[in-house]
């Protein structure tokens, strides 16, 4: 039987693209607070990182920094009070925030969204573009910044708003696309194929890789993850309540940021809340880099 949720935060803003710190802290993109946030297991939460605009999600570097996809300060109808370039940020663990990209291989970022290191060093992110189901106006993008600050174009996808990304074990790059609810894979010698498309209602946000190799994905619109076999292949629904938009596990749980509510009045939602639940399954170890 699956236990219960147990809920560890509320009250947050849009909260996204979760990791953990050396400390145990978990870190997360606070989007409507313009902040990456902390959360601590007996302080609660806190700031981490003031960056401005729109963060989407974050993952710690090996330099101990922490990076940020940065969609420049625009959800739906909300609007940032203090706006940049869409971009890759650092932040230190002193709080100093850097913009590190704002364009790969002479093309401007749009809405960087979720991220992941490979076991190459490379940053892999997706830049999904305005979220507008009605008119899809943006293409979309699979990046990659190496070490030294060189960027490359993985993917270029069209209006499909990819969202998630993950690297799985043998390098392979993993992302979901929203708009068609399609989940693709990158071999590492550049070869893509389609592993499988989620079902009606069940809308891609965000994923990690199992120690198993499945593949856990948030679906935003069904109150779960639908969880995946390395073939594509559907192995079950994990219910969870909500709204989950990421996770990351912790040990054989794993921790989601769930956004709350389904008002889409345009109105800023501070409902969000994390939460954990056991998984009795462990995650990958994630891959750590760092852009100098």
């Amino acid at each position: 039987m699956q236990e219960p949720v147990r809920i560890l935060a509320e009250g947050l803003g849009h909260p996204e693209g979760p990791d953990f710190l050396p400390d145990g802290g978990l870190v997360f993109a606070e989007t409507y607070m313009s902040r990456i946030g902390v959360w601590y297991e007996d302080k609660g939460v806190s700031s981490y990182a003031e960056c401005g605009g729109g963060p989407n999600a974050c993952m710690l570097g090996s330099d101990g920094c922490v990076y940020i996809t940065q969609n420049g300060g625009t959800v739906g109808d909300w609007v940032a009070e203090v706006r940049g370039p869409p971009s890759i940020q650092k932040a230190s663990p002193d709080g100093k925030v850097e913009v590190i990209a704002t364009e790969i291989d002479g093309i401007t970022l749009n809405a960087p969204n979720d991220l992941s290191f490979g076991p190459d060093g490379r940053l892999y992110f997706t830049d999904s573009g305005v979220w507008d189901p009605a008119t899809r106006p943006d293409p979309g993008y699979v990046f990659a910044l190496a070490p030294d600050g060189s960027g490359q174009v993985l993917e270029e996808l069209g209006n499909v708003y990819p969202n998630g990304i993950c690297v799985e074990a043998d390098g392979s790059v993993v992302w979901v696309e929203s708009d068609t609810r399609k989940v693709r894979r990158r071999r590492p010698a550049g070869s893509r194929e389609g592993l499988c498309e989620l079902a009606d209602g069940h809308i891609p946000d965000g994923l990690k890789v199992a120690e198993n190799g499945d593949l856990w994905i948030t679906t935003v619109t069904s109150g779960g993850l639908d969880i995946v076999s390395p073939d594509g292949g559907s192995v079950r629904f994990f219910e969870t309540g909500g709204v989950p938009l990421n996770c990351v596990f912790r040990d054989a749980s794993i921790l989601i940021t769930d956004f709350g509510t389904f008002d889409t009045s345009g109105a800023t939602s501070m409902v969000g809340r994390l939460v954990e639940a056991g998984a009795g399954v462990r995650g990958m170890p994630l891959f750590r880099g760092a852009i100098g």
